[in-house]
């Protein structure tokens, strides 16, 4: 059981991977340890309010993580959420993630974000809480990930949309069942329809 503060701080960093002034708050630790620990080289400054520690493990999720925490109603979706579930080929540059409609508009300088905006349904449906290293992520399922790439299809493109399909169904990452209720649940049942009867 850690004792001085500055253990405190490691193990909440061994948890969490990304911490930021209110989880020391809430650990009880001074916000000053944050400086100190950085002018010792035992944690680094990811962004303005989040830093890690210096000897973090490259992790393909600090970026979801880092939008994640500074977003923590949105929900990882479209090309991110294909590249979390590793469907198609997908290998985007920034993080795609889902707001309400209603929601003000984040300013976010690192990393490069995608907003997009849900709204009802579409943004409540098919979310995951899924735990990878260093916390937790809102995602999307797979089912509804492909069905949100159609509704997308002229952002992302129809090649996209048609690859996540494909490959979604033929790695069982979703069921014809899901798919048909993802679609339907963000209004391209029509759309998708000969598409998942191409499959069967």
């Amino acid at each position: 059981m850690p004792h001085t503060k500055t253990e405190k701080l490691a193990e909440l960093l061994q948890r969490q991977h990304i911490i930021r002034p209110r989880d020391l708050a809430r650990a009880r630790i001074p916000r000053n340890y944050l400086m100190r620990l950085v002018q010792r080289g035992q944690l680094q400054k990811l962004a303005r309010g989040t830093y890690t520690a210096s000897t973090l493990p490259a992790s393909e999720y600090i970026s979801l993580l880092e939008v994640s925490r500074k977003l923590p109603k949105g929900v990882i979706c479209l090309l991110s959420a294909l590249r979390f579930h590793e469907i198609g080929t997908q290998l985007p540059s920034e993080v795609w993630i889902a707001i309400d409609v209603k929601a003000w508009t984040p300013r976010i300088s690192s990393p490069a974000v995608r907003i997009v905006r849900f709204s009802g349904t579409a943004l409540h449906f098919g979310v995951q809480e899924r735990q990878v290293q260093g916390g937790k992520v809102r995602v999307f399922s797979p089912a509804k990930t492909v069905a949100d790439c159609f509704k997308y299809r002229h952002k992302i493109g129809m090649d996209v949309a048609l690859e996540a399909l494909r490959e979604a169904y033929k790695r069982k990452k979703a069921s014809m069942d899901e798919l048909f209720e993802a679609a339907k649940a963000c209004r391209v049942a029509n759309v998708m329809k000969p598409y998942l009867e191409s499959l069967r």
